[in-house]
C-alpha cells in the first residue's frame, strides 16, 4: 500500500477527519485519536492491539511487516510498515479500532461495522 492507499481507506471510516499528531499526518474519529502515519522515513502506521502479546505473535510471524519502537514498548501498539502491510488485515483491525472510539451513536448509524 501507499501513504496515499491507507489514508483513503482510513478516511473511509465513518467519522473519520484528518488531523495531525506530531506534525504527521494522524486521524481521529469525530474528534477521537484513531491512528497516524509515522514520520516519512518509517513508513509504518501505528495499529493498536488487544494485547502485547498479540503484537509479539505479528512481529514473530512478519517481521518484515510488524516492528515497534522503544516508545511503545509497554503499550498494546504494532507499527505495521504500509508498504507491506496486507489491506484486508489492515481494514480488519482499522475496523475493530473504529468500534471502539466511534460514539455509540455513529456505531448505531453504522451496524455494518459492527459484525
Amino acid at each position: 500500500m501507499t501513504r496515499d492507499e491507507v489514508a483513503a481507506l482510513i478516511l473511509s471510516f465513518p467519522g473519520a477527519e484528518a488531523s495531525t499528531s506530531y506534525g504527521e499526518p494522524s486521524f481521529k474519529i469525530q474528534g477521537k485519536f484513531f491512528t497516524w502515519l509515522r514520520p516519512k522515513l518509517d513508513q509504518s502506521l501505528v495499529v493498536h492491539l488487544d494485547s502485547i502479546d498479540e503484537r509479539e505473535l505479528l512481529i514473530e510471524m512478519d517481521p518484515e511487516t510488524f516492528h515497534f519502537t522503544d516508545h511503545y514498548r509497554d503499550h498494546p501498539l504494532v507499527l505495521a510498515r504500509i508498504a507491506t502491510v496486507d489491506p484486508a488485515w489492515l481494514k480488519v483491525m482499522l475496523t475493530r479500532r473504529w468500534r471502539k472510539v466511534a460514539p455509540a451513536r455513529l456505531r448505531k448509524a453504522h451496524p455494518d461495522l459492527l459484525n
